[in-house]
């Protein structure tokens, strides 16, 4: 078989070859039914159990504790910054950590339905690094802590989740962890609430996964929309109305292809935990030891998942960064370009990435630099 090109996009992002081509084969038939997914009613017994398989299967990839919800619902990442606080502010006061482009968003939104404290910010240091816990402001009386916990564009990781308690809080976390979900375990007893959309490293976009603690339920604002309270969402198992069917589905390959996944004597969510943070170090070892690139993330926070780099001091130029692109494009490195905001150019390494990919990025890297440094 011909080898894809390797996809770098930050998301929608590359897919399981074999759950797309799984998808492909059931497309106009799944089991025997006559009905692809997309045609069935999301009532049937047929997705029910496709659901219900998918919501089983990413409990136990992930150790989610039994008095966690997970909720299959709509609309992104994005508008979760106002669904959350629509249901865990109570109109009072609310702490972000502000690490990069995504938490400013958030805090942002949230004043729409809250007191927004900014608890920390990493503006001054041009979002390169994670301010220390021990010096974030925290208010006494905050509903809830929010924090990104991996900055898609700024390239920002939390590799320890914060102890709130032990900062002396009694809020509960929130952690927007839609560009590093599935990547790596999660410490549950940290966490109140996570969210993040499934573009990344689990499937289509159109579906967005929150895990909600039992007690943070009932604590919605009289305006919040009923399909978006999490506690009618949890009571009707994610069929208040119509989940994103599709999405639901191919999330639910992409468990099981990872259940399956092993690698360096590992298996499931520990094996592509170990690939990622094989794949980073390799990446980031070759922009540390070039005298072309640079990554400007410090080390102690660098993602695992969205790696921006560019150009030194004066081959940062638009000619160059374009020329970079352009041969990144002919030898089937795709989507490498960084976010507009930022410029540059960025690797998303998710978990479809294999290794064979950032091993060809890094022999290009090397290339470049030998032809342009």
């Amino acid at each position: 078989m011909t080898q894809r090109p390797f996809n770098f996009s930050a998301g929608p992002a590359a897919l399981p070859e074999e759950v797309l081509s799984q998808v492909a084969a059931e497309m106009l038939d799944w089991h025997g039914s006559g009905m692809s997914v997309m045609e069935m009613s999301h009532r049937g017994p047929e997705f029910t159990a496709i659901c219900a398989t998918a919501e089983r299967d990413l409990r136990e990839l992930l150790q989610v504790p039994s008095n966690f919800h997970i909720l299959f619902m709509q609309g992104g990442g994005l508008a979760e910054n106002a669904i959350v606080p629509l249901n865990l502010s109570r109109g009072g006061e609310v702490d972000v950590v502000v690490t990069g482009s995504w938490s400013k968003k958030s805090a942002e939104e949230a004043r729409r339905y809250a007191d927004v404290g900014i608890a920390a910010d990493g503006a001054p240091a041009k979002y390169s690094a994670i301010p220390s816990p021990a010096s974030w402001q925290l208010r006494k009386n905050a509903a809830y802590v929010h924090i990104c916990s991996n900055e898609t564009i700024d390239g920002v990781e939390f590799h320890q989740l914060p102890d709130l308690k032990a900062l002396g809080s009694d809020a509960p976390l929130v952690i927007d962890c839609s560009s590093h979900q599935l990547s790596r375990s999660i410490d549950w007893s940290k966490v109140g609430l996570a969210f993040g959309g499934a573009q990344k490293n689990i499937g289509p976009a159109g579906l967005t996964l929150v895990f909600v603690r039992e007690d943070l339920l009932d604590r919605a604002l009289a305006i919040c929309p009923s399909a978006f309270e999490f506690k009618t969402v949890a009571a009707a198992q994610s069929m208040y109305n119509t989940p994103p069917t599709f999405s639901i589905y191919v999330a639910g390959l992409v468990f099981q292809w990872l259940k399956r996944f092993s690698y360096a004597g590992k298996t499931g969510v520990a094996a592509i935990e170990q690939r990622n943070i094989d794949k980073a170090a390799l990446l980031y070892g070759a922009l540390d030891a070039s005298n072309l690139f640079e990554n400007r993330v410090a080390a102690d926070c660098r993602s695992r998942m969205n790696i921006p780099f560019y150009l030194r001091g004066e081959y940062n130029t638009p000619a160059l960064n374009a020329a970079f692109l352009d041969g990144a494009k002919a030898r089937q490195l795709l989507q490498l370009k960084g976010h507009k905001s930022v410029g540059g150019m960025r690797a998303s390494i998710y978990n479809a990435m294999p290794l064979e990919g950032v091993q060809a990025l890094v022999a290009y890297l090397k290339d470049f630099e030998a032809q342009h440094g």
